[in-house]
């Protein structure tokens, strides 16, 4: 299948590492021009670095990118734009928020998962939303969380925030379609990543149980029976940013090998 990616311009937020830059990756192979970001300059370099060796694909670049900053937001945007006349694709994505119940937070906690977590997309999509309008076309993809179909335990402020993704994503799928531009909202299940290990951690520690019971526990509840990788939920997102995606809008997915039970 074509996917209609060759030489468009693409931006990945948090980027460095995890399902950003998996993501980052599979859009390489299809002969995008990517842009990833994150915090970390580091990390970024040497992601570029593994990217564009796994791929052959050497118009990979990075952005250092706080998204929780507007300015940091708009030099983003403004560098894609700069490399490649324009962006085709907006990758939103996010580190998740920290572990934790209702009462474990005063309005700090609140506010900065609001900032990382929602409002970080909205100052996004509204400086990439112009180039997209201009040329009558593009994709947004909204990273979440299996929360979006099925709450999680001990992650209230992902739980809520993850939410407000899903309401942003589905009004504005609405008021951009005649302008050829879709947007969707996908989150991952228990995909094999750093976080994920994180979360595990924090759950055996409360539990008092080792790392390795708390993983064997949750694949055996898991249809398919194990973790996913980061590749297999990249593939999703690639597919419903492509051109190859003409009639999905404002839709939500979950990619977690059938653990969300809800309908």
């Amino acid at each position: 299948m074509d996917l209609h990616l060759q030489n468009k311009s693409v931006v990945v937020t948090a980027s460095s590492k995890g399902l950003g830059k998996a993501s980052a990756l599979e859009f390489a192979r299809e002969g995008a021009n990517v842009l990833i970001s994150s915090r970390n300059e580091d990390q970024l370099r040497q992601a570029v670095e593994e990217i564009k060796k796994e791929t052959n694909n050497e118009n990979v670049h990075y952005q250092v990118c706080d998204i929780t900053d507007p300015a940091s937001i708009k030099a983003l945007v403004a560098k894609a734009v700069e490399l490649h006349g324009t962006v085709d694709v907006l990758v939103n994505n996010a580190g998740g928020p920290p572990a934790g119940t209702f009462e474990a937070f005063e309005d700090e906690a609140w506010e900065s998962a609001f900032h990382l977590n929602l409002l970080s997309f909205v100052r996004l999509i509204r400086e990439v939303l112009p180039h997209m309008r201009s040329q009558k076309s593009g994709r947004i993809i909204n990273f979440a969380s299996s929360s979006i179909k099925q709450t999680l335990d001990n992650l209230v402020l992902s739980n809520t925030f993850r939410a407000g993704i899903v309401g942003l994503a589905k009004s504005l799928s609405q008021e951009v379609a005649d302008d050829n531009i879709l947007i969707n909202t996908i989150g991952p299940g228990r995909i094999d990543t750093e976080r994920v290990a994180q979360l595990d951690t924090i759950r055996a520690d409360k539990q008092g149980k080792t790392y390795d019971e708390i993983r064997s526990n949750t694949e055996k509840s898991i249809p398919i029976g194990r973790y996913g990788q980061p590749e297999e939920f990249a593939k999703q997102v690639v597919f419903l940013c492509s051109g190859a995606n003409t009639y999905v809008t404002g839709q939500t997915f979950v990619v977690d090998g059938g653990l969300v039970k809800a309908l």
